[in-house]
């Protein structure tokens, strides 16, 4: 039995989706004006493995997230440059895909833009003003927060709390804008020539909070079942989210809030004035295995905040390749093992798939479902030293570790063990050729060049020795 942490309720709370065997899942995607931090990734690695283990229950998973691409960030980033607002949002969305596939990451059922869903989030804004949540005010159209009764819901905060910092935000435009200090913005009037479009209010776009309230009514419908993001979001935006989805559609917006922990660097929170601003990108250009990364953000449970250092990811690789070197072991006996099945090795690996799978029903506690995997990790080892391996159970084991491991997303470890070989082979070609016109023996070295094209490279042979290119 499932169960997750619930922010709005505080507790663990067994897990039903609205449709049996389906989970609606939405969780909020970057702001597109730079390449993405190892907060980000870390959010997005966190909810990813939270999507492949309902997938490894059995659960079909619709999810969908998000691109912020207008804002004020990256108004300011297209004016710093002297390009296009949409110039800047394709860039850094273009980055976000080369920074998040080679840490594989799933693709979500559904990624859209904020300037996609422009007509639908106008008509959510009227909706909203025809019910008499909103108001218009000199162009901006903000939210009556008093008139929804369990705003802070989420937070458990007070009205009274929340006013006193709302009044400490606010400029004086906002001020003399506002019915209330807690009133937010649906639609911002836009006088300056940047990215902005006609709306019954006059020229303008639409504050931050409204476009996943309509993206997540939009494809997964009125109420859905999880709808995550880092803990920084918690308030405003999820707040938001829920005051105007709510007050708009009559019904209960989200049943499981679920929110991730900080990223901290070398034990100092991450910020731009420290110096310890880390992106993707940059870990991505520095570090040779995306996986190892990966795996150090994967291995920490969601609500927990992860240190990043260098030390920490050096760990995480030799986890890692203990893992690896496991499979490997155990998969390099497979064409001389008998057949048939080891008892005792099929009970073992029940136990350990239960322990994994209780783990995880605890709130996708990665920490002790990895203790499960390294069990199997022993397994598998203590399974290459017997003096007989049977072939059925030896492929079982490998099977299961390529399944646990993959809730964790660090890969396919049967296609790391043929790349691997692969990339072996080659470079025993290369060295046999290489060997051979040293020899002088033209004829073998013609042969190993044929040998090393059916691999898809051509050799190239030069005064500083031989190089390879893919064909």
């Amino acid at each position: 039995m499932l169960k997750v942490f619930n922010t709005a309720s505080q507790k663990k709370e067994e897990f039903v989706p609205l449709q049996a065997g389906k989970v609606s899942m939405y969780v909020c995607g970057p702001t597109v004006y730079n390449y993405i931090h190892v907060g980000n990734a870390r959010s997005a690695i966190a909810f990813d493995v939270i999507r492949r283990y309902l997938i490894f229950s059995g659960y079909d998973v619709n999810f969908v997230s998000n691109f912020t691409d207008v804002d004020d960030k990256i108004i300011n980033r297209a004016q710093e440059e002297g390009v296009s607002e949409k110039e800047i949002a394709d860039k850094y969305i273009k980055a976000f895909y080369a920074d998040t596939i080679p840490l594989n990451i799933l693709p979500a059922t559904k990624r859209t833009r904020a300037t996609e869903v422009i007509e639908d989030i106008i008509s959510f804004i009227q909706d909203l003003i025809g019910k008499g949540y909103a108001y218009e005010s000199g162009g901006d159209v903000y939210f009556r927060v008093r008139k929804f009764p369990d705003y802070g819901i989420l937070t458990h905060e007070s009205l009274d709390d929340l006013e006193v910092g709302a009044s400490g935000r606010l400029d004086d435009a906002d001020q003399d804008l506002k019915e209330d200090p807690l009133d937010f913005a649906l639609w911002k009037n836009e006088k300056r020539p940047v990215i902005r479009w006609d709306s019954p209010w006059g020229k303008g776009r639409p504050g931050w909070h409204i476009e996943c309230s309509v993206m997540s009514t939009k494809y997964l419908g009125k109420t859905i079942d999880i709808h995550g993001g880092g803990i920084d979001l918690a308030f405003p935006h999820h707040t938001d989210e829920i005051a105007q989805s709510e007050a708009r559609n009559g019904q209960k917006f989200v049943d499981y809030w679920l929110h991730n922990g900080f990223v901290n660097v070398n034990n100092e929170k991450m910020s731009k004035s420290l110096g310890n601003f880390t992106t993707v990108h940059q870990l991505l250009a520095e570090y040779d295995d995306p996986m190892a990364i990966r795996y150090l953000m994967a291995s920490t449970q969601y609500r927990r905040p992860i240190n990043y250092s260098k030390d920490e990811l050096e760990r995480a690789q030799t986890e890692l390749d203990r893992i690896r070197t496991a499979y490997r072991r155990l998969d390099s006996l497979i064409g001389s093992s008998d057949l048939g099945d080891d008892q005792q090795i099929e009970d073992q690996l029940t136990k350990i798939r239960a322990d994994f799978v209780a783990a995880m029903d605890d709130d996708f506690n990665v920490a002790n479902a990895n203790s499960a995997i390294f069990d199997l990790v022993r397994l598998a080892n203590s399974y290459v030293d017997k003096a007989q391996v049977k072939k059925n159970s030896a492929l079982k084991i490998l099977q299961l570790l390529n399944d646990l491991t993959g809730v964790l997303g660090i890969g396919d470890l049967s296609a790391q063990q043929k790349q691997e070989a692969y990339s072996q082979q080659l470079s025993q070609l290369l060295k046999r050729r290489q060997q051979a016109r040293e020899k002088k023996d033209w004829h073998l070295s013609d042969q190993l060049r044929d040998q090393i094209n059916q691999l898809g490279y051509q050799v190239i042979d030069s005064t500083s020795g031989q190089r390879v290119e893919k064909l």
